[in-house]
């Protein structure tokens, strides 16, 4: 297929995104939650069916969904196939091919005999109407992934994509009625208003993917019903390069490709990196053949045949610059600034630590170097940070992947290459602190929006057990019970 395919989907202007009311958002709410009190989404059957029509939708409208990307974004028609597309279809039919194994009851075996017959058994429940609120950055993927693990788990579902993201938006939500169940399955549209008016209702659970200062807002609001919350955040992910990498144009290719995502808005990218004092100078050479390479002579990240996404927003964009001329680094390649759409590819080196682009995540497509004596300089650095979503680790020391383990945090480890833990599905993923909580992806997605719930049965012809249960209290009835000076203790 050509890249260079006419726009199906007509861009649709932010102002022209026509928002729901409070009262269409009450609307909603009520229709789903009576949709699950009658039991019509617990059936495995309608979940399967759910499931794949949802897949149909991907398949059936993946150019126009690339269409949109490319109108809101300017995202490459390769990235969101690859990134967004194709392997969301694939944990799609993985669900509807697993949905009965996931959703079957699990037995609890118990330690005393006696209680071998109450058949203690954990039972997969719905949690109930559950509400997704996902961001503009991969809005398509973002949005249906947990979406799939609410639909096997049975759980109706509120949608609420990005309105920084108009023309997704617009489509998505003409899709979702017309391939799922539009009384189990809605998409809402807003801004903060219509969000913070939706946040107030009381949902089964609420997934959130996107800063962790809305991320504080969106807890917050939860805490007051006791809604239980998926945060997936993001915060500064290192790329540490250790000292026994010599093949440092792979190096430097890996992590550039994953920098220059969606222009660095990913809360995956690598947001800085930590390399050998030696070898800087190396390394800054090895990412300039790497983006020649994905970007050849007379071709331009900015101007050329494949351009750099755009950053999603004036106010950001602004914002990006204001860091390129606030920080204490130097600028030792890229820099260039197109108007308030896009930035190149920015490599910084002689960056402190307690530089302005070391204050928070960046989110943009600048890699500032920091120059490391060693690992443990590395890893004093990475402490010294709030805990990041993922710390992606270069070596080829097999006890340098179990030091990272046991003296540094973080919602995963990567070695050897970036972003591709994306692509582990079957992996649970998740944050820790300012990177979030909870995890998902695959069957963790499913448990999210799943109760567990214990069951026992127990036999009335168990009663001679428990006399010793009633009043009145008797001395006998106390020596009987207490067991705990009976057990025995190992010394070590």
């Amino acid at each position: 297929m050509p890249f260079d395919l006419p726009l199906k989907v007509m861009p649709v202007p932010a102002a022209s995104l026509k928002l729901n009311t409070n009262e269409e958002i009450d609307e909603v709410y009520s229709r789903l939650t009576a949709t699950f009190q009658s039991g019509a989404t617990r059936s495995l059957a309608y979940r399967r069916k759910q499931l794949l029509q949802l897949a149909r939708m991907l398949q059936d409208n993946h150019v126009a969904f690339e269409d949109a990307l490319l109108a809101d974004l300017n995202k490459p028609r390769l990235e969101t196939t690859v990134s967004e597309v194709a392997h969301l279809i694939t944990s799609t039919l993985n669900a509807a091919e697993n949905l009965e194994s996931w959703a079957a009851p699990d037995p609890c075996p118990t330690q005393e005999v006696w209680r071998s017959s109450w058949g203690a058994t954990l039972y997969k429940e719905p949690k109930g109407v559950v509400l997704i609120i996902s961001p503009w950055n991969y809005p398509l993927v973002l949005t249906v992934n947990p979406l799939i693990g609410a639909i096997a788990a049975g759980c109706p579902t509120v949608l609420k994509p990005s309105e920084l993201v108009p023309t997704f938006c617009e489509l998505f939500s003409r899709l979702i009625p017309k391939y799922l169940d539009p009384n189990a399955y809605a998409v809402i549209k807003g801004g903060v208003p219509e969000t913070t008016h939706a946040l107030a209702l009381r949902w089964d659970h609420i997934f959130y993917t996107g800063n962790s200062r809305v991320g504080r807002i969106v807890a917050t609001a939860a805490g007051k019903n006791l809604t239980p919350v998926t945060l997936e955040l993001g915060g500064k992910s290192a790329a540490v390069v250790a000292d026994d990498c010599d093949d440092l144009d792979l190096v430097a290719k890996r992590i550039l490709y994953g920098k220059i995502q969606n222009s660095g808005q990913l809360c995956v990218a690598p947001d800085y990196a930590l390399v050998p004092r030696a070898k800087v100078a190396a390394f800054v050479d090895s990412l300039k053949k790497a983006h020649d390479e994905f970007w050849p002579e007379g071709d331009h990240p900015l101007t050329g045949s494949q351009p750099i996404s755009n950053i999603i927003h004036p106010t950001h964009h602004a914002h990006l610059v204001d860091l390129l001329n606030r920080t204490k680094g130097m600028i030792v390649f890229g820099g260039e600034i197109h108007k308030d759409k896009s930035i190149a590819p920015t490599i910084l080196t002689d960056v402190p630590v307690d530089d302005v682009l070391m204050d928070e995540e960046i989110f943009g497509p600048f890699l500032p170097i920091l120059a490391v004596d060693d690992i443990d300089d590395a890893i004093r650095v990475i402490n010294s940070k709030p805990i990041p979503l993922v710390i992606y680790l270069f070596t080829t020391q097999d006890d340098l992947k179990h030091k990272f383990l046991l003296e540094t945090r973080s919602g995963q480890l990567v070695v050897n290459d970036t972003i591709m833990q994306l692509c582990a599905h079957e992996m649970p993923f998740g944050g820790q602190g300012e990177s979030g909580y909870g995890m998902w992806f695959g069957k963790t997605t499913f448990d999210v929006f799943t109760h567990r719930r214990g069951c026992i049965t127990v036999p009335f012809s168990d009663e001679p057990f428990f006399q010793g249960r009633y009043r009145p209290y008797t001395e006998d009835k106390y020596k009987a019970a207490c067991a705990p000076g009976k057990v025995k203790i190992p010394d070590e």
